[in-house]
């Protein structure tokens, strides 16, 4: 009941705010964003729909790009070209390509209506845009920025930026980027220390070498550059160069929060064995396909190790406390395995480890499982003496569990290694692999070992 009092509030709220737009400039997009999903949610797409009709153009496109992709998607089909193409208008270029884009994907011939309603500049500027890769640093790229020549005056460039803020709502503006008459990237100085200048006097007078390290990118250059930079030098906005260094567009902090955060979960889609394009569906049934084909191969890996337990059936019935203490051995080369594994793959994804590197990186891992697998080989050596009263026992699991933790912190480093040294991406087979090695040799140097040891 409170949940449903609750809803029943923030419905009236966003239909009052809806009746003045002015109030609507108090809420950030994901505010509105998360109002929207629950409306949707509780009264389903058509009230969905009429709400989102009458948002201001203003703020429509901010509050799209928040919205979950697939709410986004029923978004863009409902709306109309001339609603979208105000919406879109009203972004920085890099959002306004992005919607673009989405469109594209779902309704080509809406996206041409759209694009059409848009003026020359803005239509070409986009067009120029989308041609980028997505995995170059052009794809992150917005064209608006604030730059001055170097014989500009102090003042009237800050007085350019006030009209740049007021006319045309230029935001995120924490640097100005200095050009000679060319137009060509010369520095950057933050306006915490411009607007500390004698207005009268200009950027050349105050320049000097700390301004010219400013790092930049050239607009075909790979965004995994880009975020190596923003990481190494703490930025929060990096200018985009043509490839004669000619000052193009800026890319800001929020767009490589972003691609980091998008990283992260594609790559923890990928350990998993589930693909993050497949999870936004709707549809039960493709996700329960697509799950299904990772699902079989892990069920042959599984049947692969179910023979190896095959091989040595006497024996388990010899000595039935091998089936109670078998899982454990495998269970811990899985996860000594793992913890390589992740540690592995997260370098590799972040470039902090290269080729001649590798080498002492695989030596690392296989000390640290070797020291866990004395650690661990003793105590589950005297808690199988103290369960099943035989030394034999403690012995054969404390041997098994410092083969398979050597054997699970190898593997779990050379696998991703050599998977990145054909061309395969370390996170989406690595996992598989380990869990078949870690399983089979787990069960092989258990089995195998009680059979000499008990049973001889």
């Amino acid at each position: 009941m409170g949940s449903e009092v609750e809803y029943q509030e923030e419905k009236h709220r966003l239909a009052q705010l809806l009746e003045d737009p002015k109030e609507l400039e108090h809420y950030h997009a994901s505010e509105l964003a998360r109002l929207f999903k629950e409306l949707y949610r509780e009264e389903g797409q058509e009230v969905f729909v009429r709400y989102l009709r009458r948002v201001p153009e203003e703020r429509l496109g901010e509050l799209l790009l928040e919205l979950p992709d697939h709410l986004r998607d029923e978004a863009l089909e409902a709306l109309s070209p001339q609603k979208l193409s105000d919406a879109v208008d009203e972004l920085a270029s890099d959002d306004a390509v992005d919607l673009m884009q989405e469109l594209q994907d779902l309704d080509e011939e809406k996206e041409r209506q759209v694009l059409s309603n848009l003026d020359d500049e803005d239509a070409r500027e986009i067009l120029a845009l989308s041609h980028y890769d997505e995995d170059q640093a052009g794809s992150l790229m917005q064209t608006e920025l604030f730059s001055a020549e170097l014989d500009e005056k102090v003042g009237r460039a800050i007085e350019r930026l006030r009209r740049l803020k007021r006319e045309e709502g230029l935001e995120n503006i924490h640097q100005v980027f200095l050009v000679d008459k060319f137009g060509f990237l010369v520095g950057a100085m933050p306006l915490e220390d411009v607007i500390t200048f004698d207005f009268d006097k200009t950027f050349r007078d105050y320049l000097d070498e700390s301004h010219k390290l400013v790092p930049s990118v050239k607009a075909t250059d790979s965004i995994d550059e880009v975020v190596k930079l923003f990481e190494d030098y703490d930025l929060v906005v990096l200018p985009v160069t043509d490839e004669r260094g000619k000052l193009i567009g800026r890319i800001t902090y929020d767009d490589i929060v972003d691609v980091i955060e998008e990283r992260a979960t594609d790559q923890i889609y990928k350990m998993a064995g589930v693909d993050e394009e497949t999870e936004e569906e709707r549809h039960i049934g493709i996700i329960t396909k697509k799950r299904a084909i990772w699902l079989g191969v892990n069920l042959v890996t599984a049947i692969l190790a179910s023979l190896v337990i095959g091989l040595f059936d006497e024996t388990i019935k010899a000595y039935v406390a091998l089936a109670v203490l078998m899982p454990i051995v495998a269970s811990m080369g899985g996860n000594a395995g793992t913890q390589s594994l992740t540690v592995m793959v997260r370098q590799l994804a972040l470039g902090e480890i290269d080729w001649h590197e590798a080498k002492s990186a695989v030596w690392r891992e296989v000390a640290v499982s070797l020291l866990n697998g004395l650690i661990f080989a003793v105590v589950m050596g005297v808690i199988a003496l103290l369960w099943f009263h035989d030394a034999r026992l403690g012995l054969v699991i404390g041997l098994a569990m410092i083969i398979n933790l050597i054997f699970a912190g190898l593997f779990g480093a050379i696998i991703p290694l050599g998977l990145k040294r054909v061309g395969i991406d370390p996170a989406v087979a690595s996992s598989v692999l380990l869990t078949t090695v870690t399983d089979v040799v787990g069960f092989f140097a258990f089995l195998g070992l009680a059979k000499v040891i008990l049973l001889s």
